[in-house]
């Protein structure tokens, strides 16, 4: 599996697959209640939206698209990236999606007509992660070019550029209050960032190889960081080393 999600009721998980399929799972019996097949290529990114309707997916054959989570049909499929997806996501109002790719770009989408209304674009390497801020004015994305970078999601303008990682940035996400950045990287760092001055808070050391996936927890006390090291941390959002 290349991605995993839980619907916002806990209900479903939807997964992500190098066999090209997506899959919606019921969460307490394991069963399988749909298979979304349509993608030619390793699907590499997934999500609900919020309200639990609809599945996102990016894949490597250089889509993304969106999916009737009850029914399996697909509704939309977005098409205007050069090179394979590697993160999407809903707003928290589900009516616009982001995506980003080895294209270097992060775009912006209408989720129901699926017009390109934004391509964000800056990064100087592949973009790998990619996320809303949940009152959806702002968008964060981390790349292998380094910095992490935060966009007005409605003008696309770059609003701040978080230097510090010394290696490429492989996962980011906002707090739910969003008034922070987390970002892990192949420096083997967490950092957290205040999202409105994009000063670094704190740098969190402890992991020996490289972190590939963060998150804060739903009531932003903790930070979960998954590396190459085969180990997962959790720390203390507020009290954490620097």
């Amino acid at each position: 599996m290349n991605s995993v999600s839980f619907s916002s009721d806990g209900t479903r998980i939807v997964s992500g697959s190098d066999d090209n399929s997506v899959r919606v799972w019921n969460s307490s019996t394991g069963t399988e209640l749909k298979r979304l097949d349509g993608h030619s290529g390793a699907v590499s990114s997934v999500g609900f939206s919020s309200d639990g309707t609809r599945v996102v997916s990016g894949s490597d054959d250089k889509s993304v698209r969106v999916w009737d989570a009850s029914t399996g049909a697909e509704m939309r499929r977005l098409h205007r990236h050069s090179d394979m997806i590697t993160s999407v996501a809903f707003s928290s109002d589900g009516t616009r999606i982001v995506s980003g790719s080895y294209d270097n770009s992060v775009r912006v989408w209408d989720t129901w007509t699926g017009a390109e209304l934004k391509i964000l674009v800056g990064h100087s390497g592949d973009v790998r992660s990619v996320a809303f801020s949940n009152d959806g004015t702002r968008i964060v994305s981390g790349s292998f070019g380094w910095p992490v970078r935060v966009w007005g999601a409605s003008t696309g303008a770059e609003l701040k550029r978080l230097d510090g990682h010394s290696n490429r940035v492989t996962s980011v996400a906002f707090s739910s209050d969003d008034t922070r950045i987390v970002s892990g990287s192949g420096d083997k760092s967490v950092r957290v960032w205040d999202a409105s001055t994009g000063a670094e808070l704190k740098r969190l050391i402890g992991h020996s190889d490289w972190v590939r996936s963060v998150a804060f927890s739903s009531d932003d006390t903790r930070i979960v960081s998954g590396s190459d090291d085969q180990s997962v941390r959790i720390w203390d959002a507020s009290q954490a080393p620097s």
